[in-house]
């Protein structure tokens, strides 16, 4: 026990200090008050952890002193604001980091049980989505390169098309592998935030009743509406604890993201778009082929310019044609150079 409380009584304190940090940085706002209070709040909480000890005979804690991480945060802070640190905050146990997330924007204010993280769902279906076209264009890029680059040293349509499937492979574990660790560590914090946001939920349900409170007047919320609606909430604990994680994590607990499910999906996505330059070397040979795998590639560039316009909001013609630019500009590079190589080293 003696860890967990003093852990505990650490964590609330760091949290107290960047909260003061981020209301500095956030001064003239209406966002100053919400993370001062919050501030205070988490303060009080240290307070509760400090008589946690004392019950128990447990040595008192000295002054509060940050360790080299939280200062070099609470630096970065100051320098690049709280908006650009989010995911950095969020992941200390900063909370009200949602306020900074493009899906409070433009929301109404909850007014009901039913309404709380309404906004998050359908989320996910669109992030895959988006995963998925540029797992497809990295898959496209880098093998079509790869695949020109050894074409311009050697007309050989065998080694062209071994060094294609090379590329396939190798970059198609690599990123499931890259996807599958990130993912992994990522969920595994989201788990630990969840997690010590439920323990605090048991053992002080009004404190953490007031910090939600505070978060929704911060969102333009009536004080006393705000209240009254907290005080709903953490009457369901399992709802409590749902809107706990998204209000004050920024977090949707339905949503942590599968690790294995990242990892195959990257596999797919980056392995559909390295096979697209690689088809024409399966069926055909020497400049038939070059020319076929061109062509494949610079459509396949521009369709996917086009879908990415979707997330971006630009134009479909400018995104479609940027993308065949730059994926155009990478492939006549590389073959430039693998021409260079081959007459150097023939």
């Amino acid at each position: 026990m003696t860890h967990h409380e003093l852990a505990s009584w650490y964590e609330e304190k760091q949290s107290s200090y960047l909260y003061r940090l981020v209301s500095d940085a956030e001064s003239g706002t209406p966002r100053q008050m919400l993370f001062l209070e919050l501030a205070r709040a988490a303060d009080k909480q240290a307070e509760l952890w400090v008589a946690e000890m004392k019950k128990t005979g447990i040595a008192l804690p000295g002054p509060y002193t940050p360790d080299r991480r939280t200062r070099v945060v609470g630096r970065l802070v100051q320098w690049l604001g709280p908006r650009r640190m989010r995911p950095v905050l969020a992941a200390m146990k900063v909370r009200g980091m949602s306020l900074y997330t493009k899906a409070a924007v433009g929301h109404a204010i909850p007014t009901k049980l039913s309404e709380v993280g309404r906004r998050h769902q359908n989320v996910g279906a669109s992030g895959t989505l988006r995963a998925a076209v540029f797992g497809v264009n990295d898959g496209l890029v880098s093998n079509a390169s790869l695949i020109l680059g050894v074409a311009g040293a050697t007309s050989e349509s065998s080694m062209i098309l071994l060094s294609g499937v090379a590329g396939l492979l190798a970059g198609a574990f690599s990123m499931a592998a890259g996807e599958y660790i990130s993912m992994r560590s990522q969920r595994e914090m989201f788990e630990y935030q969840i997690g010590m946001e439920r323990a605090e939920l048991e053992q002080y349900p009004q404190e953490e009743a007031a910090e939600l409170a505070l978060i929704f007047a911060a969102k333009g919320m009536g004080k006393e509406e705000a209240r009254q609606l907290a005080d709903k909430l953490i009457a369901d604990p399992d709802h409590a604890l749902d809107t706990l994680a998204r209000e004050e994590l920024g977090l949707n607990p339905d949503e942590l993201g599968s690790p294995w499910g990242a990892a195959f999906s990257s596999l797919g996505a980056f392995a559909a778009g390295a096979m697209i330059p690689l088809l024409p070397y399966l069926f055909m040979a020497g400049n038939n082929a070059l020319l076929a795998c061109i062509g494949m590639t610079a459509a396949a560039l521009f369709a996917v310019g086009a879908a990415l316009s979707l997330f971006t909001g630009r134009n479909a013609w400018l995104g479609a044609l940027r993308m065949l630019a730059i994926g155009s500009a990478a492939g006549a590079g590389t073959f430039i150079i693998g021409k260079a190589l081959g007459v150097t080293l023939g």
